[in-house]
C-alpha cells in the first residue's frame, strides 16, 4: 500500500480522506500515463459521486485527456468496456460496500483488470509534482450512458432464457439500482425488486451484500426460486435459495465449479472455507488461495490460466467473461444453472473471525512469541481445521480466523490467541 492507495484503489469518508481536491490530482497524474488520451468513468449512486467524478474528470482533462463518463453503472460494466472500447483506463467513483458517507477511486487498465501497485506508486508520484497543458489542449467531456447497452447486450446474449424464475433482487440501493433489473426482467424471469433507490441517502444502509438476512425473508415470503443481494457498486453478491439458506461467496464458488473438469484449479484466498477444499478435492478439483482481495485473486488466476476465482465475501470471478468480480453475471450464471438442476452444497468448517483492535498492527504480527502460538494452534488443529492471523489492509486491526469440525474448539482458540494478542498490545 501507498500513501493514497490501500487494497483495493483510494477509499475513506468523504471530506477526510476523499475530497474534490484529491479526485483532482488522481485525474491529472493518471492523465501522465495515457497514450490514446481516453478515459471511461462511470459511479455508484453516492450522492459525493457527482462532484468527485467531475473532479476527477477536470483532473484528466487538464492532460488533453478525454473523458467519456457513462453514469451510474456498476463497476464490472466499466471493466468490461475499457477493453470492448479500447480505452487507456476505467475508473469508478465508488466505496463498494462502504456506508453512504465514504467514497472511492478504482482504477483499470486497457485490459480490464485493476491496476498494478507499481501504476499505483507511478501514479502517487505524479501527484506530489502535478503539472496542466496549455487551453489549446485540454480534452473534452462526453456524456455517454447508452454505453452501457453493449454490456447488457452481453449478457443477454450468454443467458438468454430464464422464464419461469421467480428472483429476489436487493440492488442495496445502488449502482445495480436499474440494470440488474431491467437484465432478468428480458431474460424473461419474474423480478421482486428491493433497495433500488438511486438518490445515494441509502445505499449499503441495511440492505444488500451485507444484510442476506433481507433477501431471506423476501424469498420465504414471495416463495421465490433464488434471490440475490448486491453491494454498493454490484461488483460483488451473497445468494439465498428457495429453502431460504444463505449462500456466501465459497457456496457461490462451488456450484459454480460444477462446470469445470478434474484436474482445474479454483481461486480463493485464506479466508476460504476448508470444507469448500474438501469438496472440491473429492472432485479432482485443486484449490489455490491467494492473499485477501479480489485482485490478489485475478492475479493468482491470470499466472494459473484458472477460470474460476473469488471470495467469501461474494467477489466472484469467472474469467471466460470478466476481469473483476461481478455480482449480475453471478446471479445469472447461477440462475441458469438453478434451471437445469437443484443447486449443489458442501459442508463448511464451522469458522470463528475475532477482529482486535491494535496501534501497530505489524509490530504485533512480527512478534516471535505470537508467530509460535499460532504454530502451536495449527498442530492441535492437524487435519481437523485452520488457523489464520493477519493484518486487516485497511484498519488497525489484527484478523484472527479459526475454523475446526468442532465449533467450540474454533471459539476456545480464537479467544485465546486474542487474549494472547491484547496482552502484546498493553505490554508495548
Amino acid at each position: 500500500m501507498g500513501i493514497y492507495f490501500g487494497t483495493d484503489g483510494l477509499r475513506g469518508v468523504y471530506g477526510e480522506v476523499i475530497s474534490p481536491d484529491i479526485a483532482y490530482k488522481v485525474g491529472n497524474s493518471l492523465g501522465h500515463l495515457c497514450k490514446n488520451k481516453k478515459i471511461l468513468i462511470g459511479r455508484d449512486t453516492r450522492r459525493s459521486g457527482d462532484l468527485l467524478s467531475l473532479s476527477f474528470s477536470s483532473g484528466i482533462m487538464s492532460q488533453g485527456v478525454d473523458v467519456v463518463d457513462v453514469g451510474i453503472v456498476p463497476t464490472p460494466v466499466v471493466a468490461y468496456l475499457v477493453k470492448l472500447l479500447k480505452f487507456d483506463y476505467g475508473v469508478v467513483i465508488s466505496a463498494s460496500h462502504n456506508p453512504k458517507n465514504h467514497n472511492g477511486i478504482k482504477i483499470f487498465d486497457s485490459e480490464g483488470f485493476k491496476i498494478t501497485e507499481e501504476t499505483e506508486v507511478e501514479i502517487e508520484r505524479h501527484i506530489l509534482y502535478p503539472t496542466e497543458v496549455n487551453s489549446e489542449r485540454v480534452g473534452h467531456y462526453f456524456f455517454r450512458p447508452r454505453l452501457v447497452k453493449k454490456y447488457r447486450d452481453k449478457l443477454l446474449s450468454s443467458f438468454p432464457d430464464l422464464s419461469g424464475l421467480k428472483i429476489v433482487l436487493d440492488m442495496a440501493n445502488g449502482a445495480s439500482y436499474k440494470l440488474a433489473r431491467e437484465l432478468f426482467t428480458l431474460a424473461g424471469a419474474k423480478v421482486i425488486p428491493f433497495n433500488y433507490s438511486n438518490s445515494g441517502k441509502k445505499i449499503n444502509h441495511k440492505c444488500g451484500a451485507l444484510y442476506p438476512e433481507v433477501i431471506k425473508e423476501e424469498v420465504k415470503l414471495y416463495n421465490a426460486h433464488l434471490g440475490f443481494a448486491f453491494d454498493g457498486d454490484a461488483d460483488r453478491i451473497i445468494a439465498c435459495d428457495k429453502k431460504g439458506e444463505i449462500l456466501d461467496g465459497d457456496d457461490i464458488l462451488y456450484i459454480l465449479s460444477q462446470n469445470l473438469k478434474n484436474g482445474e484449479e479454483v481461486v480463493g484466498t485464506s479466508m476460504t472455507n476448508k470444507g469448500l477444499e474438501e469438496a472440491l478435492n473429492q472432485r479432482g478439483i485443486k484449490l489455490i488461495r491467494a492473499d485477501v482481495g479480489d485482485k490478489y485473486v485475478v492475479k493468482e488466476m491470470k499466472s494459473r490460466s484458472a477460470r474460476l476465482g473469488g471470495e467469501p465475501s461474494g467477489h466472484i470471478i469467472n474469467s471466460k467473461f470478466s476481469t473483476t468480480g461481478d455480482g449480475i453475471l453471478t446471479a445469472m450464471t447461477i440462475s441458469s444453472l438453478f434451471k437445469a438442476s437443484e443447486l449443489p452444497r458442501f459442508y463448511h468448517f464451522p469458522q470463528v473471525v475475532v477482529n482486535v483492535e491494535v496501534v501497530d498492527k505489524f509490530r504485533l504480527l512480527n512478534s516471535d512469541f505470537l508467530s509460535s502460538e499460532v504454530l502451536k494452534a495449527q498442530k492441535s488443529f492437524e487435519k481437523n481445521g485452520r488457523v489464520l492471523v493477519r493484518a486487516s489492509g485497511t484498519e488497525n486491526k489484527i484478523r484472527i480466523m479459526c475454523e475446526h469440525k468442532n465449533q467450540e474448539t474454533a471459539i476456545l482458540q480464537a479467544k485465546k490467541l486474542e487474549s494472547i494478542i491484547k496482552n502484546l498490545e498493553k505490554s508495548r
